[in-house]
């Protein structure tokens, strides 16, 4: 196993973990990143914990007190799939709106939410991004407004919304819950219905 340094006592602190990870993501397989810091990086081992899940060891060689020394060894050449978790059991508030869930990893080309409205919630007209978006309705009811006409959204269906297609989403009595599939992009503004 080949080891390489990295000192991050001296860099400014939004440098530190894009350094780390930037070492860490060059080795090869069995080699490790030795990171000297001035405080045991907890924050960062949570970081790898999120984004390389079982793709490293992390190792306390020295513990302070001036000085910490981790040993973040690389077991994988890429990351690993995994679950995220599970939609059934979201717990959110009924009339709670917007997004419930999203993707939290950082290195990522693809973005998802689970978005939620609440009875009769929507989200206002306007002209999608330059995306096309794949929707999944999990459960409720309700209504997707195009240029043309309407059409009812109920779970199990599988809506393409193409790249910017003017639409707009109205839920029905019992709410609206999709997953939403696409590039990364700005979030939506979703808002309540006045009447």
């Amino acid at each position: 196993m080949t080891e390489h340094t990295v000192d991050v006592r001296p860099l400014r602190k939004p440098d530190k973990h894009p350094a780390v990870f930037t070492a860490f993501d060059a080795l090869p397989v069995g080699d490790a990143v030795i990171l000297i810091n001035s405080h045991d990086p907890r924050h960062l081992r949570e970081e790898f914990a999120r984004e390389r899940p079982r793709g490293f060891e992390w190792t306390y060689l020295e513990s302070g007190p001036q000085a910490w020394r981790i040993q973040i060894t690389k077991l994988v050449g890429t990351p690993l799939p995994r679950v995220l978790g599970d939609f059934t059991a979201l717990d959110a508030a009924p009339d709670a709106a917007g997004a419930i869930w999203k993707l939290q990893m950082n290195d990522r080309d693809l973005d998802s939410n689970i978005i939620q409205l609440p009875p009769y919630g929507n989200i206002e007209p306007h002209i999608g991004p330059d995306l096309d978006v794949l929707v999944v309705v999990l459960e409720g009811s309700g209504a997707l407004t195009t240029e043309l006409d309407d059409f009812d959204l109920t779970g199990g269906q599988l809506v393409w919304l193409p790249r910017a297609s003017h639409r707009s989403i109205t839920a029905g009595p019992r709410g609206l819950r999709y997953l939403t599939v696409h590039r990364r992009r700005r979030a939506l503004v979703i808002g309540a219905v006045t009447t």
